[in-house]
């Protein structure tokens, strides 16, 4: 009988796990959930409730601007790095090749690292996801945390299991900033480090091999390009996402990360939280109304209330101005006045308006005292009239001066 070549056999044999899971990547998600749930049990399947995954090219600044965006979203555990997490010998051999360590082993330590409970509230994810099977998993992952939390809904562990949030946030500059960016890194680690060998003072910094060769930084880069950036750009219709160009200033490039992750009470809360108070307003729309307001009203004062919107502004220029400008400094002004002209609610909204439209906050209250003009000689009654004294507070912002070195 002819024995099967070892191709023959190869091709006819079952797939192994690991065959199928090569062309499946929901085996390999699935797989080390399962194996999660049995370890530590459903409920404690406990996720961060917003993950922002940082991806970039190289040199685009992820390192440089980590603290900030932590700063920005009030996250104060530290950022997951995958690659300092893939640290074994075989992990390291291959990122200095400039390439990428197995999916598997990639996805099972993120969710492990995710579980951790400092990372509940809020994480940021450096270099996840980075390759297609990557993609997957996370999109399984954000389907098994809604799932979670429909089940556990309502119960007395509905608060740990809350409306996850996901923001993908891309760092971008092209290939010749990033290979620039390297390369300079490399020669800055370098001398760092000949001279911390030289003093012995201070600690060596990480060479990496892709930093100092031209050749292996463009390598990175179009593992960056072909892997990394097409990974996440497969997930934009899906998350959050948000495409920053790095190729700027750093005062650029955090005014670009500013812009994009401006709060959004709509995105960030519960449903059934922001539901409770949608109705109120927002204070923005409130002061865009309120300025487009405020410019009708002012129109209308000098179209159909001329005269006495002229006495207002004379009043101003001639009993609050000067006093303002002697005060510069505190930000802080008041003035008392016995005008008759306030006696019309009109001239006190006119004065108020002015005030707002020139940068200024203004407040006007009436102060009534009686003051006794005679006496009635026969009853010995005292007849007093009323003062009306209305009191201007003025505020704005005061002068910067330096008090002292």
């Amino acid at each position: 009988m002819t024995q099967p070549s070892p191709k023959q056999s190869a091709a006819s044999r079952a797939p192994s796990v690991a065959d199928l899971e090569v062309k499946d990547p929901s085996l390999i998600f699935n797989s080390i959930w399962d194996s999660l749930e049995a370890e530590i049990s459903r409920e404690n399947l406990v996720f961060p409730k917003e993950l922002i995954l940082l991806g970039g090219a190289p040199g685009a600044g992820k390192g440089t601007n980590t603290s900030f965006i932590m700063d920005l979203r009030g996250l104060t555990c530290e950022p997951i790095v995958v690659s300092k997490l893939l640290d074994s010998p075989a992990a390291r051999k291959t990122k200095d090749r400039g390439g990428m360590v197995g999916d598997r082993e990639v996805i099972e330590i993120v969710l492990r690292t995710l579980l951790k409970p400092q990372y509940r509230d809020g994480a940021i994810l450096d270099g996840f996801p980075r390759t297609p099977v990557q993609v997957e998993a996370l999109k399984r992952l954000y389907g098994r945390m809604v799932d979670l939390r429909r089940e556990f809904y309502g119960t007395n562990l509905g608060d740990r299991f809350r409306q996850p949030i996901i923001h993908i946030m891309v760092l971008f500059i092209d290939e010749k900033e990033s290979i620039a960016r390297q390369l300079h890194r490399g020669r800055k680690t370098r001398e760092h480090n000949e001279e911390v060998r030289r003093t012995g003072i201070g600690e060596l910094l990480e060479e990496r091999a892709t930093d100092n060769d031209e050749a292996s930084a463009r390598r990175r880069y179009q593992v960056f390009k072909e892997q990394t950036y097409d990974a996440l750009q497969s997930l934009r219709t899906i998350f959050h996402y948000h495409f920053i160009n790095a190729q700027g200033s750093l005062d650029e490039v955090r005014g670009n990360i500013v812009k994009e992750l401006q709060y959004q009470s709509s995105i960030e809360l519960d449903p059934r939280t922001y539901d409770a108070f949608r109705s109120l307003p927002v204070a923005s729309q409130l002061a865009q109304h309120a300025r487009q307001d405020l410019v009708k009203r002012l129109d209308h004062y000098e179209f159909h209330h001329t005269e006495i919107f002229h006495r207002i502004i004379k009043f101003i220029e001639t009993r609050i101005l000067p006093i303002i400008v002697r005060h510069a400094i505190t930000g802080r002004a008041h003035v008392n006045s016995e005008d008759p002209i306030f006696e019309d609610p009109l001239a006190l909204a006119m004065l108020i308006d002015i005030f707002s439209e020139r940068g200024f906050h203004a407040v006007v209250d009436l102060h009534r005292q009686e003051i006794p003009e005679r006496i009635d000689l026969k009853t010995g009654k005292i007849h007093c009239r009323t003062k009306k004294v209305w009191r201007i507070q003025i505020h704005f912002k005061g002068s910067e001066i330096r008090r002292g070195a």
